[in-house]
């Protein structure tokens, strides 16, 4: 892709992060070959030690970004002890990244049940049978207990864990970064005091 493909449209001049994010998702799922919407998820623990790891982004809207897990695993933990947490989006294909960071809501139970629904059978069973973040003797505990979750839950609907649901990150700062030749990048951030509160926006040296 060349550079004036990728700066036809100037995204310096959008007022609004969620509108331009969605642009962006939209030309990530139309460019990357996996998973588009992979992201970096930063937690810190107890003693302020920093953790990151991959989550898929399932949901994002003016409220915020929303991604699932068992609360029980280590990223659950942290985020319910810290309330806070980042993302890092990164799309090489087209050279382009999103960082963003702010305060953790756990999202109602009507939205989780509806994403837990849709997953694969075996998925559901699966947040069943794994105790997240835990020590594993061997592969033979695990598919036991994916054995025994799938006798138990062999006729009807499979119910969601009490400590499987989703977490919405509320942003109060959203920064765009889109590469430019000698490392003179494009960087636009837009914040704010609260997230409830109006955006500012700041294009940044790079």
């Amino acid at each position: 892709m060349s550079e004036t493909e990728l700066t036809s449209s100037d995204f310096t001049e959008e007022n609004e992060p969620f509108t331009l994010f969605a642009e962006w998702l939209k030309d990530a799922t139309a460019s990357e070959i996996n998973d588009p919407n992979a992201v970096a998820l930063a937690t810190v623990d107890e003693n302020g030690l920093p953790n990151v790891r991959m989550v898929l982004l399932k949901d994002v809207d003016d409220r915020g970004f929303v991604f699932y897990t068992n609360f029980e695993s280590q990223k659950g933990r942290e985020i319910l002890g810290q309330k806070k947490a980042a993302m890092c989006f990164h799309w090489k294909s087209l050279r382009r990244q999103v960082r963003l960071r702010g305060e953790v809501e756990i999202v109602s139970d009507e939205e989780a049940d509806a994403y837990y629904a849709s997953r694969p059978r075996g998925s559901r069973i699966g947040a069943w049978a794994s105790k997240q973040s835990r020590p594993l003797e061997g592969r033979f505990a695990l598919e036991k207990a994916v054995a025994e979750y799938t006798a138990k839950y062999a006729i009807g609907d499979i119910p969601r864990p009490p400590y499987w649901s989703g977490f919405r990150i509320r942003p109060v700062s959203i920064e765009f970064w889109h590469d430019r030749k000698f490392r003179l990048h494009d960087r636009v951030e837009f914040r704010r005091e609260t997230p409830d509160a109006p955006w500012s926006k700041v294009r940044m040296y790079p």
